[in-house]
């Protein structure tokens, strides 16, 4: 397997961290130095001051000198001064050794102020042509940087939290893009499109996940052969399997229709030759007729499962009375099962648009004879349908015995079996209903089933069909 998903994300992450430390520092640099500086306003007031100062001294009145010192020290609670370079006091607050250290005696209104320091800087204003110069520590108003604090939590928490979600966001959908076209592919190779490929979806794609496509198809090739060789057998089989039947059934009609003759000569033979011959059984007969219609009725009902689940058609072409439909499947019914009781409660009418006539008449027969199997004689069946929204509801109560709760849903497979405790012959639930559930569907429908419960007892199943109006 090659490594190459491993080594773009190893680019990727090198990047991102890379760009971040990066980043960070150029935006702390340009921010910081951008609010070293004084503000436009604060320099101008400055430079105000020191023009004042040097004015009240080239008067040469000191005390007024004094005097404004005074007041500007008690309005702006700072500390002010007038010295030479030589370090000479000459008004206002007194200097200490720290003058006599350096080159300048405060900084320039035009350099930066370090923000890290805890005092304010003294900051300098040389007079015109004279070795004088008028010295104030920075007002607190004036110190720059007042959001610096704030501004480091942002550079330092949030502006990394930042990038590396952009970072992360990045990673993510580098991945999940292939997952999630797998996901699309598995999603159409369940809905029967075989011919569906990961790899084609990828595009020009070269990794991990391009193999992991590659071997995907492979296995869903593999995969739809199986079930459309399947699939064809048990049509193939089916359309067989009509032939032999198809003789079958001319071979009973035959022998019905000379059944009764035969049995007239068959005794006269008996009679003249005084001995025994073998007479037709009617009733074997007539279970073979059943039989065989069984048989009849299974291989169609394969065809129709077969084609539904390969082609996957949606029969939407018909407009449907409902009710009219169900009339005529209820009066089957009843001649069907006499010993049985249907109790039915049906609107005047009911349109289903964009339907199919044979679809829903034979899900819904399926579904009602199923009921009616699994009743007791005597006991009743009840039928109602509803509108609600945009929906026909239609619901199948059977007085039977119930499905437990976890079969609920496998009940719609192709001949599954509970237990025998369900029908009285040990059958098991055939195509009837897997047959009705993919009919319902072609037509845009469901059906649901679900156990009828009166004081946590099951008196029987129900089963709900909805069909869009």
């Amino acid at each position: 397997m090659s490594r190459k998903l491993f080594w773009k994300l190893c680019l990727i992450i090198a990047t991102g961290v890379v760009a971040l430390f990066y980043v960070i520092s150029l935006f702390i640099s340009r921010t910081e130095e951008g609010m070293s500086l004084l503000a436009l306003e604060d320099r101008q007031t400055l430079k105000a001051w020191g023009e004042t100062a040097e004015e009240l001294y080239n008067h040469g009145s000191r005390t007024e000198l004094e005097q404004w010192l005074t007041e500007l020290k008690l309005q702006e609670n700072t500390w002010a001064a007038v010295a030479n370079y030589e370090v000479n006091h000459i008004a206002g607050d007194a200097l200490n050794d720290r003058f006599n250290q350096g080159y300048n005696l405060g900084r320039n209104i035009e350099w930066k102020v370090h923000l890290y320091f805890a005092d304010n800087p003294i900051m300098e204003l040389p007079f015109k042509d004279q070795q004088v110069s008028f010295l104030i520590q920075l007002p607190n108003r004036m110190r720059p940087g007042d959001y610096w604090r704030q501004t480091e939590i942002t550079f330092q928490i949030i502006l990394p939290a930042i990038l590396l979600a952009l970072l992360s966001f990045v990673l993510y959908r580098h991945i999940m893009k292939p997952l999630v076209q797998l996901q699309q592919v598995t999603g159409h190779f369940s809905k029967g499109q075989f011919d569906i490929s990961a790899k084609a979806l990828m595009g020009n794609r070269s990794d991990e996940f391009s193999e992991l496509a590659l071997a995907f198809d492979n296995m869903a090739q593999r995969i739809s052969e199986q079930i459309i060789s399947q699939r064809q057998l048990i049509a193939d089989l089916s359309h067989e399997l009509r032939t032999p039947l198809t003789r079958l059934d001319i071979a009973l009609e035959g022998v019905t229709h000379s059944a009764i003759s035969t049995e007239v000569v068959n005794r006269l033979d008996i009679a003249l030759e005084g001995g025994t011959q073998p007479v037709i059984n009617a009733e074997a007969v007539s279970r073979i007729g059943r039989e065989s219609k069984h048989i009849r009725k299974l291989v169609e009902d394969t065809l129709i499962l077969a084609w539904l689940e390969n082609e996957q058609p949606l029969l939407n072409e018909e407009t449907v009375e409902l009710v009219d439909l169900l009339d005529v499947l209820i009066e089957d019914a009843k001649f069907e099962f006499p010993d049985r009781n249907i109790v039915y409660q049906l609107p005047n009418s009911a349109l289903a648009c964009q339907s199919n006539h044979r679809a829903a008449g034979q899900a819904i027969e399926n579904v009602l004879r199923n009921a009616l199997r699994y009743t007791a004689r005597g006991k009743t069946v009840s039928m109602s349908m509803h509108k609600e929204n945009n929906h026909y509801r239609i619901d199948i109560v059977d007085q039977g015995p119930g499905v437990p709760e976890e079969y609920l849903t496998a009940i719609f497979k192709p001949f599954f079996r509970v237990d025998k405790s369900r029908t009285a012959d040990g059958s098991s639930f055939g195509l009837g209903l897997a047959l009705a559930k993919r009919q319902l569907a072609a037509i845009n429908a469901q059906i649901q089933a679900s156990n009828e419960v009166v004081d946590q007892v099951t008196t029987g199943l129900r089963m709900t069909i909805v069909l869009p109006q």
